[in-house]
């Protein structure tokens, strides 16, 4: 029987990379790679030392996994890394301990990486 559920993710991922995505530049130190992203955005809940609470938006940037090659290798996002979009700086980041990134489908195809505005090119 076919993958239905699998073929339909993979077609799906090829339209958001065709139909949906800007060009940005993912840096890390001294080595960059040129990658089509999708812009989304994630609301994070975070409490302070007296118990309020307040809510954070994160800038979010949806990559091909396979895309993210530093230097030849394969790699996966890392706190301090940098996304270049429109010469606006991005860091890879998320607050209150929470993972800087995550997959955004099943398959692995595709990952959510959080990051927040520090300045300009």
């Amino acid at each position: 029987m076919p993958d239905l559920l699998g073929n339909a993710m993979r077609w799906l991922e090829a339209q958001r990379r065709k139909y949906l995505t800007v060009p940005a530049i993912y840096r890390r130190g001294d080595l960059s790679v040129e990658l089509p992203a999708t812009i989304g955005r994630t609301v994070f809940k975070v409490s302070d030392d007296y118990g309020r609470f307040q809510y954070i938006e994160s800038r979010d940037y949806l990559v091909n996994s396979a895309d993210l090659v530093l230097s030849g290798i394969t790699v996966l996002p890392k706190k301090g890394d940098e996304i270049i979009e429109s010469g606006q700086i991005y860091e890879v980041l998320a607050p209150n301990s929470e993972p800087e990134w995550r997959y955004s489908d099943s398959s692995r195809q595709c990952l959510r990486i959080h990051t927040k505005h520090t300045g300009e090119e």
